[in-house]
Parts: structure tokens; sequence; C-alpha cells
């Protein structure tokens, strides 16, 4: 496999202009000297998987007839919400501290994680080593998986020439998912299952079409966002440069060192949120039916797409728009904020961007990104509005009584951001999320596959067998 995997990596190689061809296969060059003294990520993770496939039976075998929780009507009529059910290896969501990722909470990867020479901001190939393996890499081991990527990232002519057919009107969420179910073509996985591999190398095939599909989605988001809001051209990926760099550069904004900084740090922390959120399960769902990577991974975007789900950030950014334009300006009193907020719970709707499903107190991804704000644009009008929300909307809603948790989340900061240094076609920001979110679905679905992780099949009741079940009963 290692000999086809360069072979198919010098044709596309050869089908550059010749500075990208020297530029990568540079990178090429370092990243065989860093493999002669850097363990690379697939080494490290076959080391790790006997072990951890151990683990899990020896848990099943001492745990397997005991009961996680109780199921109650609610939880099955309000969307599973609650149930532990599944296993996700990534991260867990706790209630009041919120996502730690194998273990590290956002702060302390921010502390332990590699970040660019120059730069503060985790890698998201950092994380993507940790989130896989458990373990905290080394800046050499951030640099050739990010020499990896930068050689796996070049993608097909006929999903270009998709991409490029599409018409601008089509959502780019739309063509996003689109290009990769189209990538489905160059699934490793599927050929081999065809060819009736045996289940303890599924791991191995759905580890390459992982990383062959986190490479390419820098250049199939760069291509909608050029196609739909720009003139269409778009620049290689730089060999040299890390994946929040080159998505920066591929957006027209490597130019700015601290929106790449900013793409570094939003990538980072959108990863990954534990399994039960839409998004993740779609992915482990359609996974569990031995999908390869790209199909699993497009039903996950499909998801992400919801207005409930990752279109929540624009939601948020529009009503705070709106309230700047209705109000006259960006620069208002907290009274009057007070009241405009009332006024939007009283017509019935919610202040988007504040309460969470599982969380209790302000969300670590919110706070990081308020953190990033205050360092690098403190005075952004919109940024200040923001903090004034923060001040006010939580005991407005304490004081309505309606909501578990009055605290923001994620998407009450994420919009204002990119806006800030110019990116700000709202309906693009999803695909962004979707970029970031692959990290922590596929590197799940690789353990899925290593794990012999079965079909997955819950039970299902009809309401008419709910009442018998209770009939007679207090």
């Amino acid at each position: 496999m290692a000999s086809l995997r360069t072979l198919r990596a010098f044709n596309l190689v050869s089908a550059l202009p010749r500075a990208h061809q020297r530029s990568l296969v540079s990178s090429f060059v370092a990243a065989k000297r860093f493999k002669s003294t850097t363990q690379g990520l697939k080494e490290r993770l076959s080391e790790l998987i006997p072990a951890k496939q151990e683990e899990v039976k020896a848990v099943k075998k001492a745990h397997g007839s005991k009961p996680l929780g109780e199921v109650t009507v609610d939880m099955a009529y309000g969307g599973m919400r609650g149930i532990k059910g599944m296993i996700w290896e990534g991260s867990v969501l706790d209630a009041e501290e919120g996502i730690r990722f194998r273990g590290l909470t956002i702060p302390e990867c921010q502390k332990v994680l590699p970040a660019a020479e120059g730069g503060d901001e985790p890698l998201p190939e950092s994380l993507f080593w940790l989130l896989v393996t458990g373990e905290v890499p080394s800046p050499e081991q951030v640099k050739l998986l990010s020499a990896e990527w930068a050689a796996r990232s070049a993608i097909p002519s006929f999903v270009e020439e998709l991409i490029d057919r599409c018409p601008s009107t089509l959502h780019p969420m739309s063509q996003f998912s689109l290009a990769v179910t189209a990538l489905q073509h160059e699934s490793q996985f599927a050929k081999a299952y065809q060819q009736g591999i045996h289940k303890s190398k599924y791991w191995e095939y759905t580890y390459e079409d992982s990383m062959d599909l986190i490479a390419k989605l820098p250049n199939i988001a760069g291509r909608i966002y050029r196609n739909v809001y720009k003139d269409g051209k778009l620049p290689a990926i730089n060999p040299n440069l890390d994946y929040g760099a080159n998505l920066a550069n591929l957006l027209d904004f490597g130019d700015k060192k601290q929106f790449v900084e900013l793409m570094r740090l939003y990538l980072t922390i959108h990863s990954d949120h534990e399994g039960g959120n839409v998004s993740a399960h779609a992915t482990h769902l359609v996974g569990s039916a031995l999908s390869d990577p790209y199909l699993s991974f497009a039903a996950g975007l499909n998801g992400l797409a919801g207005p409930l789900h990752g279109l929540a950030n624009q939601e948020v950014l529009r009503w705070t728009m709106k309230m700047r334009d209705e109000l006259g300006s960006a620069e208002v009193s907290d009274e009057t904020i007070k009241e405009y907020v009332w006024k939007t719970l009283r017509s019935g709707q919610v202040v988007p961007g504040y309460g969470h499903a599982v969380l209790r107190k302000t969300d670590p991804r919110y706070t990081c990104q308020r953190e990033f704000a205050l360092k690098h644009l403190p005075t952004d009008p919109m940024f200040k509005l923001v903090s004034q929300l923060y001040n006010i909307v939580p005991g407005v809603l304490t004081e309505q009584g309606k909501t578990k948790n009055p605290w923001p989340n994620v998407d009450a900061h994420s919009g204002v951001l990119p806006q800030h240094y110019g990116l700000v076609e709202q309906d693009y920001y999803t695909v962004l999320f979707g970029v970031s979110r692959s990290l922590g679905v596929l590197s799940q679905l690789i353990w899925d596959r290593a794990l012999g992780m079965p079909l997955e099949r819950p039970k299902s009741l009809s309401t008419q067998i709910v009442k018998k079940m209770f009939e007679g009963k207090n």
C-alpha cells in the first residue's frame, strides 16, 4: 500500500506547475527525513490498537451485563437526549466543565499541544494526533503530519469540475456534501472490501481514506468559497504550511496573520463534541453499516447543515446584526439591549447562541474565542456588542425561568470573529465547521473499525406500545 500511495502522490505532483512540484517534492524529502527519526501517526496507531482491543474485551467481559443508566419515556420522545448508548473515545462532554479532548480541557490543549512557529494557538494536526492516539505529539510529529496532509491534498479533476459546475446559488454546504460524496470514487476501503479483506484490516483502509479526506477538505472548501464569492481562481496547497494556514490561504486570507491563527483555533475547538451530536452520530451511524469514510462523513455534513446544529452560528450573527440595525448603532445602553432581548422572548422566539443540550455553564469554546477577541480585536464594535449580550442575556433568561442553562454556547461568538477579518459570507461559515468536524468524527471512525464496532440498530417502540407498557401501573 505504501508504494501505491507514493506512486499516486508523485503522479499528482507531475500535474502541478514546476514551482509547486519543486516545493512539494521538498516536502516529501522532509517527510522522509522526519520518518527516519520520528514515528508517524499510522505507525503509532498500529502499536496502540492491540492494547485498546484487549482493554475493550476486558471491559465487556467484566461489565457487559451492567446497566449504564435508566431510559425514560421522556428520553425516547425527547430525541434520546441523555441516553447513555454509544462509545466515543475522542472526547467527553461534562455539563459543568465542558469538553475534554482525550482528557484535556481546551485551556490545557492550548498549553500543551504544539503550535506553529511564532503562533499561540494549537495546530489542528496536533489535536488530530491527540484524538487518534490519546497522546500529545511532538513538534516533529506534527510537522510530519502537516507534510503528509499537504502531499495528499489534491482532488481529482472530475471533482473539481463537479464543484465548478455548481450554480453559485446552490448552498455552500450542499456543494461541500456533494464533493465529499463524489470523492467516494477514490475510497480505498470500498475497493478493499469488495476484494474481501479480513475485518482485522478494516481500520487500515479506513485510516487511509480518512487521511486522504481530511487532507483534501481545504481544497474543496477553498474552491467552493472562491467560486461562489470570488473569481474562482484558487492557489495551490503550500507544502511548507500547516493545515490551518493553507486553509486561510485558499480562502484568500493567508496574508492576515491573526486570521491564520483564528483558523487554527477554530479548527481545533470545533473538531469534536463527543458522539451524540448530529454530525458525529450521523457519521458513526452510517459508518456502522461499513460505509466508507466518504459516505459516512457526507452524512455527518448533511446533519451539520441543519439550523439546530451547524447553521446556528450564522443564526446568532444574523440576530445580532438585526438588533444592531434596529437599535441604530452597535453602541447602545445595557437597558436598551435588555429590552430588545425581552422583546425577542415575548415574540415567542429564542435568543440564539444561549443554552445547550448538555452544558450548564458558559461553553469553554465561547470563552477561548472571547479571549482571542480580547487579545486581537478588543475595540471591534460587533465584539463589544457580543460582550454586552454576554453580560445581559443570562440574567434575562434566568429571570424568565424557562431555561436550564442561560449561558452562551460556542455559536454565540464564532460568527463575529471571521466577520472582523473580512470573511463576511455567513452561508459559508458551516463549511468551516465541517472542515473542523472531520478531525473528530473521522478519528473516531478509525477506532470504530479497529474495535470492531457493530451495525448500530437501537430498538424503537410505537406510542401504542408505550401506552400498553404502563396500563394499570402508576
